[in-house]
């Protein structure tokens, strides 16, 4: 029987090709995730390890609250004496180690959007990890050392000047050296390297220090030295050894990455659901093509065991090939996804290819897995065959009994999977739990929806195939019957592009939806004509653009807003963005919702140790007015406020807590701007001011000013870039159900193969049965499209019904979404192209001859 297997693979070539690049694509994008996975995370071990080398202790700020904008907090120098004395420190030194930007001489920005730039002092040899492949280090206060590979990006060379911009000032210094850690790639992100005073006059950490390197006596060891150097220094710092501190930092990236694996793996599950509907649909197909050849293998003593074996090994071997060169299609999946993510402006690092046992082991085992369950089903129904029924060429039963239970199984699947979403959005609890929920109903709706489509596939083909049959006649309506003549086959070939088409929709509707709330929100909220930000849109600006920009002549009033991390203590929901207003000036230039008896009135009454709560996460900590709080802050401190009413923040800018900047100051030492919120006076021209707000901030290349058009345009950009990843992904499982059309039509035409010759012996040209073949191609197409689209929109308002409450309006982007259909459209017309042709060309005397 294994030779009967391996002759019903190769004796079908297009079936088994189409069905091997299903698998290809799903099991390269398990195996891209992990190889990404496991080369991002290499890569930053061996930053990290180079990082330290040269070092026994390392003490730098304990971070008990992160921010995403900045780093920990510094500390006083005056620990390095404390750090000296310590009995078994040979040496010891302070640096500055923070974050920053970098930009050429034209203001450009060094490194990529959303990675780190990062400011360094120098030290001396023993403690410095870096290597010098060109020049040297800085040794004046106008000098700085670049990484070598922001050089290369972005063709600068030594004896250039560059800006480094810190907390507290930017300045220019010429390139005297470029660096490297080793063989280690830093992605997209840049480093300089000043001297002390350079360092500390740029970031504004005049007796301050974020790290401390120690090297230990002879005799003892890094453990040991760490326990004393602990002992001796405040809680509010962290001391750990070198290989400590390696594993920490690698630890925290791999937290903060977490995402990508997860991401990556719910888009190779749905083209690996998708190529599960492909194999389904291509063994059911063959197997009642099959019907004699397995009632002849009966009649000479077959069993229906070895029938079964031979369907399945079959699967197993496209299964087998198609995992085998997934797994080395993942090494080209993943620099494609890397080249994916650097597009939207994520450069991560990644040297070399790490390809982990792992990654074999699951990317082999789920291809394998998914080819022989989806190929059970059909396997199990040509068991079924007797020797009599074949030789008559009789074909398999279906029975209404099982196309009953299949409809109760489908109702029970979809009514399951909407309930399951439900909970996942309203039950609360845990995040985690929520989403897994709300992806297992998503996943239980699809298949049941994929399972009843057979009984909405007439309706459907009525719909999809009524414009071609009154444009194209005869040969429209022998497409559309040709559709609805096996209508469980029509089905699946069609879920399979509705899954992609529902997920794309969904994408876009939700999307279309976000963009239109950020809008309404931005023209709700600011009342400002103009904003100055940070390029980024997110990190601290210098407050003297605010300053400058208040000098313009018409400029009649600037307010600026200022914000922070904390945690609030002992609260269920502990996490709170802290925003800082001037309360004299913000009213004028943000309007607010107000609830629980506070108004505008209150927040320009505000004193330091009062707050405004948004309005949801009072309701999440059962928060009411006159409560007390305690916030914990990025150093380490504790703020007590107090709630004097709640907010509602539509367009998300002042986070969870918003008090005075009085408070930022005092409390969580924040005295930098993240907005500068600008009104004009009364008839002045807006792209006059804008444009001399622009020269004046020039020297502050980290800002920049936006009127409220440019403001919407760049948030609306952000939503752009992630749906271009998003539709990148998606078009793989898209790829893999146009596969399906495919298969389904080659199939189908080798079946009808006396069919078309009967047509072209009466007088059907060839270009009429290219043409049937094309329309039943669009209609199976627009089927799965009309499904698609309904899913998606229906997922699309069930998500959005919690977001209600924050200001999230869903819109129906029509013009997009039947963009969509005509895609699907031609989708189907590409798909037919192949199968079209070799039916046109059927010999017509053979094809009557076809038995």
């Amino acid at each position: 029987m294994l030779s009967v297997a391996l002759r019903g693979v190769f004796a079908r070539r297009l079936r088994a090709l189409l069905t091997t690049l299903s698998i290809f694509i799903g099991v390269a994008l398990i195996a891209g995730a992990f190889v990404n996975t496991d080369t991002i995370n290499t890569s930053f071990d061996e930053i990290f390890e180079e990082s330290v080398k040269g070092t026994d202790v390392f003490v730098t700020s304990q971070v008990p609250v992160a921010q995403d904008t900045q780093g920990p907090p510094p500390f006083p120098a005056s620990l390095v004496e404390r750090v000296k004395r310590t009995p078994g420190a040979q040496q010891a030194i302070g640096s500055v180690s923070t974050q920053g930007r970098l930009f050429d001489a034209d203001d450009e920005e060094l490194g990529s959007q959303f990675a780190p730039n990062f400011i360094f002092s120098t030290v001396p040899d023993r403690f410095n990890p870096l290597t010098y492949p060109q020049g040297r280090p800085a040794r004046t206060d106008a000098e700085v050392a670049l990484d070598a590979q922001s050089a290369e990006r972005n063709g600068i060379e030594l004896g250039e000047r560059i800006k480094v911009a810190g907390k507290a000032q930017t300045r220019a210094f010429r390139v005297v050296g470029l660096t490297a850690l080793g063989d280690a790639s830093f992605g997209g992100a840049a480093t300089a390297e000043l001297t002390l005073a350079a360092a500390r006059a740029v970031t504004g950490e005049r007796d301050q220090f974020d790290q401390i390197q120690v090297v230990a006596a002879n005799g003892v060891s890094p453990g040991e030295l760490r326990e004393r150097i602990d002992r001796a220094l405040p809680g509010a710092v962290r001391v750990e050894t070198g290989e400590q501190n390696a594993q920490r930092n690698s630890s925290d990236i791999r937290e903060e990455l977490s995402f990508l694996p997860i991401v990556l793996m719910v888009f190779a599950g749905i083209s690996l659901l998708v190529a599960a509907f492909l194999i389904f649909n291509t063994f059911s197909i063959t197997v009642a093509q099959r019907v004699r050849e397995f009632g002849m293998l009966r009649t000479l003593g077959a069993s229906r065991r070895q029938l079964l074996a031979s369907v399945m090994t079959e699967a197993l071997t496209l299964g087998a090939i198609g995992s085998l060169l997934g797994l080395l299609g993942g090494i080209g999946a993943a620099k494609g996804i890397l080249a994916i993510f650097r597009a939207i402006g994520v450069d991560l690092p990644s040297r070399g290819t790490v390809i982990e046992p792992r990654t074999v082991i699951v990317s082999i085992l789920v291809g394998l897995v998914v080819t022989l369950v989806a190929a059970l089903s059909p396997a199990l129904r040509a068991t079924r065959v007797t020797p009599m029924a074949a030789l008559r060429e009789a074909e398999l039963p279906a029975g209404r009994r099982r196309g009953r239970v299949l409809a109760g199984i489908a109702v029970a699947l979809v009514l399951a999977g909407l309930g399951l979403t439900v909970l996942g959005l309203f039950g609360g609890g845990d995040a985690t739990a929520a989403a897994s929920m709300m992806g297992g109903g998503a996943l239980a709706v699809i298949i049941g929806v994929s399972i009843f489509s057979s009984n909405l596939v007439r309706p459907l083909a009525a719909v999809a195939g009524w414009p071609l049959e009154r444009l194209r006649g005869l040969p429209g309506r022998l497409a559309r019957e040709n559709a609805l003549r096996n209508p469980g086959r029509t089905a699946v070939t069609a879920a399979a592009l509705m899954i992609g088409l529902a997920l794309v929709t969904f994408v876009t509707v939700f999307a279309a939806g976000f963009k239109a709330s950020i809008a309404s929100a931005l023209d709700t909220t600011f009342k400002s004509d103009l904003v100055v930000q940070n390029r980024d849109t997110f990190s601290p600006i210098p407050n003297g653009a605010a300053a400058v920009a208040a000098r313009v002549p018409g400029v009649q009033l600037v307010s600026t807003v200022r914000a922070s991390e904390g945690k609030a203590v002992g609260q269920k929901n502990t996490g709170a963005r802290v925003s800082g207003v001037d309360p004299r000036t913000v009213t004028r230039l943000l309007a607010l919702d107000y609830s629980d008896g506070a108004s505008a009135a209150t927040l320009r009454g505000l004193r330091p140790e009062q707050v405004l709560l948004d309005e949801s996460w009072a309701k999440d900590n059962d928060l009411e007015p006159g409560d007390r709080l305690t916030l914990l802050t990025p150093s380490g401190g504790r703020a007590g406020v107090q709630m004097a009413g709640a907010f509602k923040d539509k367009a998300g800018l002042l986070g969870e807590v918003l008090g005075t900047q009085a408070l930022l100051a005092n409390r969580f030492a924040e005295t930098q701007d993240t907005y500068d919120l600008i009104a004009l006076s009364s008839g002045a021209d807006l792209k006059q001011v804008q444009r001399r707000i622009e020269r004046a901030i020039e020297r502050f290349p980290t800002a920049k000013v936006l009127d409220q058009e440019q403001l919407s345009n760049e948030q609306e950009q952000q939503v752009n870039q992630l749906l271009g990843l998003f539709y990148a992904l998606l078009a793989l499982s898209v790829l893999v159900s146009v596969f399906g059309i495919v298969n389904t039509l080659a199939l189908s035409i080798h079946e009808r193969t006396r069919e078309l010759g009967m047509l072209r012996a009466i007088g059907m040209s060839r270009r009429q049965v290219r043409r049937v073949i094309r329309y039943e191609s669009v209609i199976t197409a627009l089927i799965g499209a009309i499904l698609g689209l309904v899913l998606g929109v229906v997922f699309a308002a069930l998500i959005s019904q919690p977001l209600t409450d924050e200001g999230f309006e869903l819109s129906y982007p029509v013009g997009t979404l039947i963009v969509l259909l005509v895609l699907a459209a031609l989708a189907g017309v590409l798909a037919a192209i192949g199968p079209a042709r070799r039916a046109s060309k059927l010999d017509v005397l053979e094809a009557l001859a076809y038995e």
